[in-house]
């Protein structure tokens, strides 16, 4: 407990007394606001904290208007950025790379083999009715009772790689994978027929054979004919049936067994 008395006597020992705060803060009026003028604990209070520079003192007046900024940047319309008009833009399925009359003049191309094939349009990167081809040859061997799709999707992956070095090495002008496997998806079409007979008829007889050979030739025929007259071949279609005949007999063995 001494030591607790001689820190209260200590921390009491101080030259403030309640005398002087009235004398310093004295609220009457009297003195006309003197008393904040007077020193405590040895500093002036009216003493200036420091150097203000005059232009802070000035405040500048504001000459916009209220709730309408400057504009910063001129501001770019729609049309520059979508052209002139709307209705000048192409439609989504063509952006795509989707023509229905293009897929419908190759699928008669294919369907009519001694039809002249135009080179312009076959030498389109066109997939989406192949894709449509694949499904549909997948579907016919389904119903068949053959679960095949993964062997449709990687001999035709296969096929398409090797007649795309094929024909690079064969043509002079040179073609895209997508051509190849665009043309060679087309021409599956007479395939899908002759999976369509599997699912009734038995295709290991002789009217199979005959049936099965018919269609390759089919298929082989019109794939040559397609890449002669987009890559400018003349005279090498046979050279160029014979490797597609190869691709299209592996999915007629698929076909028929």
């Amino acid at each position: 407990m001494s030591g607790f008395d001689s820190f209260t006597t200590d921390f009491f020992q101080t030259g403030y007394s309640i005398d002087e705060q009235a004398q310093h803060y004295d609220y009457g009026g009297g003195g006309g606001g003197r008393a904040y003028g007077r020193q405590y604990g040895g500093y002036e209070y009216s003493q200036q904290s420091g150097f203000v520079p005059p232009e802070m003192m000035q405040q500048q007046p504001y000459t916009g208007q209220i709730y309408q900024p400057t504009q910063t940047y001129t501001p770019t319309s729609a049309q520059s950025f979508y052209g002139s008009n709307f209705e000048d833009e192409p439609p989504l399925l063509e952006e795509l790379g989707i023509n229905f009359d293009h897929i419908w003049q190759k699928t008669l191309t294919v369907l009519h083999p001694l039809k002249v094939a135009d080179g312009s349009i076959m030498n389109e990167t066109d997939l989406a009715g192949p894709m449509v081809f694949c499904l549909a040859f997948g579907a016919t061997l389904l119903l068949a009772g053959k679960i095949q799709f993964g062997y449709v999707y990687g001999i035709s992956a296969i096929g398409c790689l090797g007649m795309f070095c094929l024909l690079n090495l064969m043509s002079m002008t040179g073609v895209s994978f997508g051509c190849v496997a665009s043309v060679l998806g087309y021409c599956l079409l007479p395939m899908i027929l002759l999976s369509t007979f599997a699912i009734v008829f038995s295709l290991q007889g002789v009217m199979g054979i005959i049936l099965t050979a018919a269609i390759i030739g089919w298929c082989s025929f019109s794939a040559s004919k397609i890449f002669i007259s987009a890559l400018a071949m003349e005279g090498q279609q046979l050279l160029v049936a014979y490797p597609c005949a190869l691709l299209y007999g592996v999915f007629a063995l698929i076909s028929v067994f």
